[in-house]
Formats: structure tokens, sequence, C-alpha cells
């Protein structure tokens, strides 16, 4: 079981959003476990504060760095395979590739970034910096969501059908090709006869030609790497 463990000053909304769906549903079975952490908790601070101002000044807060570390040290289970993650737009971009890795572990720690940004000391104790892509959130608790959903999803038994996960979007560096279901026309617009053909290597072909002709269009730099 992949143990996911969050450290945010908002654990409310970590521990809510994945009561619900798929992740939800792997919670309940112990196929993923998912615990969030109250940055707060780990604080000296009579008024619990996990933030203060940037030297060399600036504008805005910086998270501090000892909160964090004392976070870090008491949740690692020093006996399982551990990844530590820091949620940052400047970290490197997560991708389908780096969610399979993901489950190579038995616990991730994802440290949500607020404010600012985190004190740089952090680097000191974590594995890398992680963002979810090219743009800024107030804080890390939904990258760690994302990123949470994209990894839990490629565990055993956490999808119905693990069939789909072979050829959806990102999964051959291709974009998935398109799909249809009742009504046959809608509004004059009908799907496509192949699908509706029973040819099932025709089918086969079709799909793959769409996914081929989407990718080279929208992500000329996914089509790069499938070759």
């Amino acid at each position: 079981m992949l143990q996911f463990d969050v450290i945010t000053i908002f654990p409310e909304l970590i521990q809510q959003a994945v009561s619900y769906g798929l992740l939800g549903k792997a919670c309940e079975q112990n196929l993923l476990a998912v615990q969030a952490h109250d940055l707060r908790a780990f604080t000296e601070d009579k008024h619990r504060r996990v933030d203060d101002q940037p030297y060399g000044g600036g504008p805005g807060m910086v998270l501090q760095v000892e909160p964090v570390v004392r976070a870090l040290e008491e949740i690692t289970d020093e006996t399982k395979k551990v990844r530590k993650i820091l949620l940052s737009p400047r970290g490197e971009v997560f991708s389908q590739v780096k969610a399979r890795d993901f489950t190579e572990y038995e616990q991730i720690i994802l440290i949500c970034g607020r404010y600012e940004g985190v004190d740089a000391r952090v680097l000191s104790y974590v594995d890398e910096e992680l963002s979810i892509g090219d743009y800024v959130l107030a804080g890390g608790e939904f990258a760690s969501l994302v990123t949470l959903d994209a990894v839990a999803r490629l565990l055993p038994g956490v999808v119905g059908d693990e069939a789909s996960l072979a050829e959806e979007s990102h999964s051959q560096n291709l974009l998935e090709y398109p799909h249809y279901t009742r009504p046959e026309v809608f509004r004059g617009q009908k799907v496509p006869d192949v699908l509706l053909s029973g040819h099932h290597q025709q089918i086969k072909e079709w799909r793959q030609a769409q996914a081929e002709g989407l990718t080279q269009e929208r992500r000329p730099d996914l089509w790069k790497k499938s070759r």
C-alpha cells in the first residue's frame, strides 16, 4: 500500500478531497493511505506561526524552514522507500512517466508551498521540486491533489478496467483518440461509421490514426518523442 503524507496549512482541504471518487474508494479498500499534516502543529511558537518576512526585503511572506523540517523528520518512515517532494512552480514539470515512477515508492511526502514560497534551505531535506505546470497557484494544495490523483489511479486495483490506462493520453506520448457513445446521431453529428462496423482491426487502425493526428496537431512536442 502506498502512503501519501501531505504537509499543509489546510489539512481539512486535503482530507475532504480524497474522500470522494476513486481516491475515496482506494482508501476504503486499503489500496492507498492519505494523511494530511497541519504544518502549524510542528511549530514551537505559541502563536503557531509558520511564515516570516523574506531576508533582503520584498513583498509577501516565506514559509519557515524549521516547521517544515520538523514535519519531515517526524512523519518519514525510515523503514520504507520514501520520496520527499516540494511542490513548487520552479520544479520539474510533472508527467505521466513521473507518475508511474512514483508508484514504485512506499511513502510519498508532499510539501505544499504557500505565500511567496518556502525557505530555500528546505531543499536540503527533499528529493526534488515538482511543478504541475507553467503557472502559479496560491498554494501547493491543489498541486498535491493533482499529483496524488495521477499516481493513485496507476496503482493496481484502483481503476476498475486497468486496460484503459494503456490507451489514454500520454501513456505512449500520444493524445488519446476521440470517444463516442449513444445516441448515434445528435443534431446532425453522426458517430463515425467505422466505430459502428464491428470490424475490430479497422477500429484499432482508426483510433491509432486519430491519436497520431491529434498529437501532431496539438502537441508536436509529444509527437517528436513518440517517433
